[in-house]
């Protein structure tokens, strides 16, 4: 199986186009690509292809073989994917059908490759039963857990499910995600599990963000995250409508929001191709 290794400041996946390779069982193969002793090592598989429309498809495979129906940082590589390859034309705006619709890319291109991406990601959705989550284990603006503790926190949907948990600042980087990331992944507010992101404000219009993702644990970012992070921040009125910075462990993404659509801008990069034998 031939794949390309990509990654958006640290978010990184595995490639495949399917119109060329076959992936009969994906979520097995993503559990045996992600794997960072015995595969190639990512946070998943991204399965690129098109449907029946000839709209380019974005298929997504946590690094535990569960679905994903976004990612904001995997949909710009997928962009690059397609333009370095001649797929777009050489247009530099090109559309992509995902679990969570179709979204709009504006390509940043430099020396006839692309660096990066605008995407359009749509309105935040922040109806309980579309997120989903259970309303009997939040209201007010807080998060109940096991324990009675109440948290300060906005969930929304971004494609997916987010939960954006306020901090103080400089605690989000003594955080102990790997004890703490679960509580809330398989919290039982949530029955599709919840995307965590713990942010802190570090300036005018800026967020220091990290993430736990269900299905693939503490990632270096997320970039439906850090949409839910800026829209949350908004919101709250902890930042201003408008451009925000989100500054992520493995870079920087520009998020903006005034009320509708989210856009979010950020770079694209291939690490390597290679071939993958799955005997």
């Amino acid at each position: 199986m031939k794949f390309t290794k990509m990654q958006g400041i640290g978010n990184d996946y595995i490639y495949v186009y399917t119109v060329e390779e076959d992936v009969p069982e994906p979520s097995k193969t993503a559990v045996a690509v992600s794997d960072r002793h015995f595969g190639i090592g990512s946070d998943g598989l991204i399965l690129i292809g098109r449907n029946g429309a000839g709209t380019f498809t974005m298929d997504i495979y946590n690094a535990d073989g569960s679905r994903g129906k976004m990612c904001g940082n995997g949909i710009r590589c997928v962009g690059k994917y397609l333009y370095d390859r001649g797929l777009t034309g050489g247009s530099d705006e090109v559309d992509i059908d995902t679990q969570s619709g179709v979204k709009h890319l504006k390509l940043l291109v430099s020396g006839g490759k692309c660096t990066g991406a605008s995407v359009n990601m749509g309105a935040p959705e922040f109806e309980p039963s579309k997120v989903p989550y259970n309303t009997s284990f939040a209201s007010d603006g807080k998060l109940r857990l096991a324990g009675g503790t109440e948290l300060l926190a906005e969930i929304l949907s971004m494609g997916n499910p987010h939960c954006v948990i306020f901090t103080d600042p400089g605690v989000v980087g003594s955080l102990d995600l790997e004890k703490v990331g679960p509580l809330f992944e398989n919290h039982p507010a949530f029955p599709e599990r919840v995307n965590t992101e713990f942010i802190e404000v570090t300036g005018e219009n800026e967020l220091k963000m990290r993430v736990w993702e269900r299905g693939s644990g503490e990632t270096l970012a997320c970039g439906t995250g850090a949409c839910a992070a800026a829209v949350a921040a908004v919101r709250r009125g902890l930042c201003a409508a408008g451009a925000v910075t989100v500054h992520l462990a493995g870079g920087d993404l520009q998020i903006f929001w005034d009320g509708g659509d989210v856009i979010m801008t950020g770079p694209a990069e291939t690490v390597c191709e290679g071939e993958y034998f799955t005997d």
